[in-house]
């Protein structure tokens, strides 16, 4: 293999490699092939409330897809319990109940506890631009395929969209130290669960819709979501005026979009390209929105009256050390988890050197123009 052709995702590799394919029995053939099959209609549920910018992102990658299909292919996107509840969704695309979905791989951590990987955790200290990096480009894609096929999931994936680092939480009152989370009613999702109940906390998995109404009705003390948008239109604001910022329970998620793996082998090579491409197109793009949409609602939540807190040092640094003892204890009873760490690690290692090295502080400029 080229070093070209190695630089390439492995499921990529397979797709063009099977394109070319069809595309040279095509060219040996009297007329050019032209597609004139009616448009193909497949239905996707997200696992995000309609008002979310989260579920906005869903309809974004359609309506991407859906364009440069010109009719061809046209994706529906339903919200999340539409036709299934949000952590069902795998399973329901896998059955062929939906088409395909819109949601992140941390939810089927029921399944597999590797699944939380992707998203759950410090990411040894890459940011989630990188884990994708890590995904496409440094085994995580055959990784992930592999863990699917080990709890016997048809479905094609493809993750994009890196999240920007999530809060702590929102509570009632700030914390100050970790002795305040002991016994906390919380929410949150995937190996954060691990992670928040090694703190203290009650954990509550709850989807993202049904938070909010658990925090009115005191279902739970406190939760996380995951962004300034998100957080402000499901109405977190109106519950708890307090938000603690900066966290490693899940600084490196990404979105997933789901395909049933026999609906997407039956598209033709050019809507396989188009989806491809729309992912690639739709992770910049949700990246680029959620810089502009996330800094304005944050200012808004600041001028109504929300309190923002930087999370301590000491918290950050139990997050680390309580990290390590959930994947310690995860490796040992899942050689697919350790697996996955492992290769993680051996390309944070390389990754995060360079970036370390390389970056500048960019907070020392705005500190220079913007700090009074």
């Amino acid at each position: 293999m080229s070093q070209k052709q190695d630089q390439v995702p492995a499921t990529r590799r397979r797709f063009l490699k099977k394109a070319a394919t069809g595309t040279a029995a095509a060219g040996a053939m009297a007329a050019p092939m032209i597609s004139t099959a009616q448009t193909v209609s497949m239905r996707f549920q997200s696992t995000w409330p309609a008002k979310d910018i989260f579920h906005e992102y869903a309809q974004d990658f359609a309506k991407k897809v859906n364009d440069m299909a010109g009719g061809r292919l046209k994706i529906e996107v339903l919200p999340s319990n539409a036709v299934v509840p949000a952590f069902q969704l795998l399973e329901a695309v896998n059955k062929g109940t939906l088409d395909g979905g819109h949601g992140v791989v941390a939810y089927h951590y029921g399944k597999n506890s590797a699944l939380a990987l992707w998203g759950s955790g410090p990411g040894y200290g890459m940011d989630p631009n990188m884990l994708l990096s890590w995904h496409n480009y440094g085994g995580g894609e055959a990784l992930l395929e592999e863990i699917y096929k080990s709890i016997n999931m048809e479905v094609v994936s493809f993750l994009y969209g890196p999240m920007p680092t999530q809060p702590y939480g929102w509570f009632k009152k700030p914390v100050a130290n970790l002795e305040q989370m002991k016994g906390v009613k919380f929410r949150t999702v995937g190996l954060a669960v691990d992670l928040y109940t090694e703190q203290g906390a009650a954990v509550n998995p709850l989807p993202g819709g049904e938070i909010v109404a658990a925090l009115d009705r005191g279902l739970i003390d406190a939760a996380e979501f995951n962004n300034a948008s998100s957080d402000r239109v499901l109405g977190f604001p109106d519950v708890a005026k307090n938000c603690m910022l900066q966290s490693f329970h899940q600084s490196t998620e990404q979105f997933e979009i789901l395909f049933n793996k026999a609906k997407y082998n039956a598209l033709p090579a050019e809507l396989k390209h188009i989806i491809d491409y729309a992912v690639q197109a739709s992770s910049a793009d949700m990246s680029w929105k959620a810089i502009d949409r996330n800094s304005k609602d944050y200012a808004e939540m600041k001028k109504a009256g929300v309190a923002f807190y930087k999370t301590p040092d000491a918290i950050l640094r139990n997050q680390l050390d309580s990290w390590d003892k959930v994947v310690a204890k995860k490796s040992a009873e899942n050689p697919l988890f350790k697996k996955v760490l492992d290769s993680q690690k051996a390309f944070a290692q390389r990754a995060g050197q360079w970036q370390n090295d390389y970056l500048v502080d960019f907070k020392m400029a705005w500190n220079h123009y913007f700090r009074k």
